[in-house]
């Protein structure tokens, strides 16, 4: 916990080199009972801080080839822990730089936290490629000038994305841009396009090594398919070895058909004219009200092409009559212009069914977000208690 970035490099390298022990990176500013539930949950041998290496009791060893436990479940409920193994670490690394033509030599960016796959990930290609990572806090002005002198490829989050873009950044001096962990609007990636970004976006998470989906094609070796309702199944050799002493939950999870392990993901999906696959929304995101479904997902894709809105979520809020109301939360573009529920249900009416257009408007300066960069939907939920 608290390592410096190049301390974390060094034991990420012997890890998958499998010369050194299992990691599981920790959020240093993860409250002390937070810390205490993950530690109880994942049961590692031994606690490192910049300051000691501190020997814990009751430790359990991970699998031969197991070198990252990835600690996940967001901000609420019990921990899970994603073991990764080596060569799926590394087959995740080498299908991406093969996918975008990332050369030896080249440098990576790293604005991402390290105890969450998008982070560590920056750090596992720059070790591929040779090079120490370029490590520091995202912010739009020392991003830019770290892109202006070392033309580095760089991940983010489409909020990070939409603060460049926001900033007139020249987003050509980066290689490439990828942005994933939750969907980025149409507007946004144009926006980007246009300011010279190379941009690819992609789809993954914990279990599958992170991006797994780039640009709605699979990189190499990935299988994508759908079951019956909709919900996207991931294969191939970047799937998770299993979590964390849960093997019941790992088998809800990993499912084998016709020779092949699949995951089983929490997202629905389908597929476009070309082929490429089109993540919907979460499945347990899914708005039940007046006895219709409606995918949060796509409500906010829609609220977030429109002119006058510059981010957006939607979630589901309970309602006596329709035992849920959808309800949009939307930062304007111009706060002095923001736009009205009419004008909201309009836009939403005008491609999806009208049970599906907002009944509550709720307008913000910002939005929620967790540690991971990810929307705090939880939050969003709780409604006028969470407001900042």
């Amino acid at each position: 916990m608290g390592l410096e970035p190049a301390q974390l490099t060094d034991l990420l390298h012997d890890s998958l080199q499998g010369r050194g022990p299992a990691l599981l990176p920790l959020d240093p500013d993860l409250p002390r009972p937070r810390l205490e539930a993950v530690l109880e949950a994942m049961r590692p041998a031994s606690l490192r801080t910049p300051e000691a290496t501190t020997s814990l009791a009751g430790a359990h060893g991970t699998g031969e080839d197991v070198a990252l436990t990835i600690a996940t479940s967001g901000s609420t409920g019990a921990p899970k822990g994603v073991e990764l193994s080596s060569p799926a670490l590394l087959a995740s690394t080498r299908a991406s730089l093969r996918r975008i033509g990332a050369d030896s030599g080249d440098r990576w960016l790293c604005v991402l936290p390290h105890a969450h796959i998008s982070g560590l990930l920056v750090l596992i290609r720059a070790l591929a490629a040779g090079t120490d990572p370029l490590v520091q806090p995202f912010e739009t002005e020392s991003a830019m000038r770290t892109a202006e002198r070392h033309r580095p490829h760089v991940s983010l989050v489409p909020t990070q994305l939409h603060r460049l873009v926001a900033a007139g950044a020249d987003l050509s001096r980066f290689g490439t841009i990828l942005v994933g962990g939750a969907a980025a609007h149409e507007g946004l990636l144009d926006a980007a396009r246009a300011a010279g970004g190379r941009v690819v976006t992609t789809y993954g998470m914990s279990e599958t090594c992170g991006g797994c989906v780039y640009d709605g094609e699979p990189l190499q070796d990935v299988r994508v398919r759908l079951d019956p309702d909709g919900r996207i199944l991931l294969g191939g050799p970047v799937l998770f070895a299993g979590y964390r002493l849960a093997p019941e939950t790992t088998a809800e999870h990993l499912v084998h058909s016709s020779g092949t392990r699949w995951l089983r993901t929490g997202d629905l999906g389908r597929f476009d004219g070309d082929g490429r696959l089109v993540v919907r929304g979460r499945a347990d995101d899914v708005v039940n009200t007046g006895g219709h479904k409606v995918v949060a997902g796509e409500v906010a894709a829609l609220l977030a092409g429109m002119d006058s809105v510059a981010e957006a979520a939607v979630v589901g809020r309970p309602d006596p009559e329709w035992g849920e109301r959808v309800t949009a939360v939307v930062v304007p573009a111009d706060p002095a212009s923001p736009p009205g529920l009419e004008e909201v249900r309009a836009r939403v009416g005008a491609h999806l069914p009208r049970y599906a257009a907002p009944r509550e408007l709720e307008i913000r300066s910002r939005l929620p977000l967790l540690t991971s960069g990810k929307i705090d939907l939880l939050a969003l939920r709780r409604g006028a208690a969470e407001r900042d």
